[in-house]
């Protein structure tokens, strides 16, 4: 089952969005993925608009400066545009408005990729038939989801793209599983991205997979282009936590952007949602102009396997052949 993610949708955007697919899969199930953290700055400033105005307002001049200097070594261009979606989801003032618009339509799944979602947001998506999953990157973590009404648990170990804990998938899984018991769904995710990953999460107790980074490179992903070429080329060892997109700990792309702001001349990470408002505007302006050094993306440890653009049926056959394939081999060590 495919999974949108919404976060950098305007509501306006998402019922669009929701609408073409409405139009095109034919009846099958899908899901939406919003980020509603439990903790970040400015939740009790207001609404979304004061919350918004409060924040900017928050960001050091050094910060800034830092930025600017940081764009101008690597030759990107000036800008006199203002993001206009600063704030996108990071928030529960600015994700409630896409949970709503995702409940008018015939979706299977609300997914919350940060932190347990508000209690009266999974009761509101059971009202309407639809099952709540949350990511969970520790067992403590897990057993939050389920008492905030989660039905199905992804486990994500640290090998994931994006935000993610510290915590491998290996040790992870068993560890979840055990933490939430039976009636649980619990789904094995970070650096899952062949057939073999795939047992392995499901010898590991889990009930199914979920995957991320492997869509970024076929046919079908609105990858950037700046970006595609990169992730062909890089190993499992070219990724890094790094705080330098959001202000939490997500895992992406190394180059000279999360080298910067790891060097000893970064004043440090702005808590979210700061940073990513300190870095809106610069991030278009990184995509289309300068010499690409800055230019990284969200992406997991499969990278090192992400090496050529597939069609995504392509993908989906190739994970179930392997899948099969490893099954059939420890059927036959079993009955040896």
């Amino acid at each position: 089952m495919g999974v949108l993610g919404a976060l950098y949708f305007t509501p306006e955007e998402l019922e669009l969005e929701l609408k073409w697919i409405d139009e095109h899969v034919g009846g099958k199930p899908y899901g939406v993925d919003v980020v509603m953290p439990a903790k970040y700055e400015g939740a009790d400033l207001g609404d979304a608009e004061e919350l918004v105005g409060k924040l900017q307002g928050m960001i050091p001049a050094e910060h800034r400066k830092f930025l600017e200097d940081l764009l101008q070594e690597h030759g990107v261009e000036p800008s006199t545009e203002s993001a206009s979606k600063v704030l996108l989801g990071w928030t529960d003032q600015t994700a409630r408005p896409q949970v709503e618009i995702a409940l008018k339509h015939p979706i299977a799944l609300l997914a919350s990729a940060l932190g347990p979602p508000p209690a009266d947001v999974a009761e509101l998506a059971h009202q309407h038939g639809v099952k709540v999953g949350g990511l969970a990157s520790n067992a403590r973590h897990a057993r939050k989801q389920v008492e905030a009404g989660v039905d199905i648990i992804i486990a994500q170990g640290t090998e994931a793209g994006g935000h993610t804990g510290d915590v491998s998938t290996m040790v992870l899984i068993p560890e979840v599983v055990d933490a939430v018991g039976e009636d649980t769904i619990v789904l094995a995710a970070g650096g899952i991205g062949r057939g073999r990953q795939m047992a392995a999460g499901l010898a590991l107790g889990a009930d199914g997979v979920w995957t991320g980074s492997i869509w970024l490179t076929v046919d079908e992903a609105d990858t950037p282009e700046r970006a595609l070429p990169k992730l062909l080329a890089a190993t499992s060892r070219d990724t890094v936590r790094s705080r330098a997109w959001t202000g939490k700990p997500a895992r992406f792309l190394k180059t000279a952007w999360t080298e910067a702001w790891e060097s000893e001349k970064s004043p440090g990470y702005l808590p979210m949602p700061m940073q990513f408002m300190l870095i809106a505007d610069a991030l278009p302006r990184i995509a289309r102009s300068g010499d690409g050094e800055l230019v990284t993306f969200p992406v997991g440890q499969i990278v090192g396997s992400m090496n050529q653009v597939k069609p995504a049926a392509q993908v989906v056959y190739d994970l179930i052949e392997e899948y099969v394939e490893s099954i059939e081999r420890l059927n036959t060590i079993t009955e040896g």
